[in-house]
């Protein structure tokens, strides 16, 4: 008896976990479909298509990332985004200059997979 509520607890909670990642996606899917504009950046090894993007202040813009080439990640320092290979992440960000980083650890080169977003 103790098993069997032992197996319906554990299959609740990951019934649970399961429930609240599918609705996390359709939160993410539904905010990237409101973004005012979406750029794509390309991730090879040890490169991103651009050494500069730029993109609006103050407004919703959607940051994609396909990997091309290798397993990457693309990460805004100082801000709380991090986006991965072959989804995307809307962002809102003040006039300036920030750092993209791949902050997925990519081989040799990884250390200079650094371009600039530069928000105007």
């Amino acid at each position: 008896m103790l098993k069997k509520s032992l197996w319906l607890v554990a299959i609740a909670v990951l019934t649970m976990g399961i429930l609240a990642a599918c609705g996390g996606e359709k939160e993410k899917e539904k905010s990237t479909k409101n973004a005012e504009e979406t750029i794509t950046i390309e991730a090879t090894n040890f490169k991103f298509d651009k050494k500069e993007y730029e993109i609006p202040a103050n407004k919703d813009v959607a940051l994609k990332l396909e990997n091309v080439d290798g397993n990457h990640a693309v990460m805004i320092e100082g801000e709380d985004v991090n986006v991965t290979g072959g989804s995307s992440d809307v962002v809102n960000l003040k006039p300036g200059e920030y750092t993209l980083r791949c902050s997925v650890p990519c081989g040799n080169g990884h250390a200079d997979m650094v371009s600039k977003l530069v928000v105007k």
